[in-house]
């Protein structure tokens, strides 16, 4: 099954995993990380059998973004490294980085969240993050 960028089904209580289809179960810190005693009290789903999670905001049980197995993890992790940059630079704002991002993306600004992209999109926002990196370097 395809991890795609699918909204209607990636917020919500106890959400499907899209690589097994299987119903995720909602666990504490300690059983992703259980060398993290710091997040012990976080809040994630988790499917079991495919290894995806997902953390959720402080105090609730609402997603932050979409299950994940691993290899999704490592390209958010990526796309948030170098989307980062852009706005850490303080060259320009966070919200200027994100319309930026969501223009270049064909999306809405409020769809706007590397929490909820598949692999193609993390790539893609690698690729924006790197040409305006580069144009913030030549051009302040």
């Amino acid at each position: 099954k395809s991890a795609g960028n699918i909204y209607a089904k990636i917020i919500k209580i106890n959400p499907i995993s899209p690589y097994c289809e299987n119903k995720s179960e909602l666990v504490n810190g300690t059983k992703i990380y259980p060398h993290r005693p710091d997040l012990g009290d976080k809040l994630f789903y988790l499917c079991e059998p495919c290894d995806a999670y997902v953390g959720c905001h402080d105090g609730t049980n609402k997603t932050k973004g979409r299950l994940a197995n691993k290899k999704l993890r490592k390209a958010k992790i990526r796309a948030h490294y170098h989307f980062d940059l852009l706005w850490k630079s303080r060259r320009m704002s966070r919200n200027e980085a994100y319309r930026r991002l969501a223009k270049y993306l064909g999306i809405k600004v409020k769809r706007c969240h590397i929490g909820m992209f598949d692999l193609d999109t993390c790539e893609r926002v690698v690729e924006f993050s790197k040409v305006e990196i580069d144009k913030l370097r030549m051009y302040g």
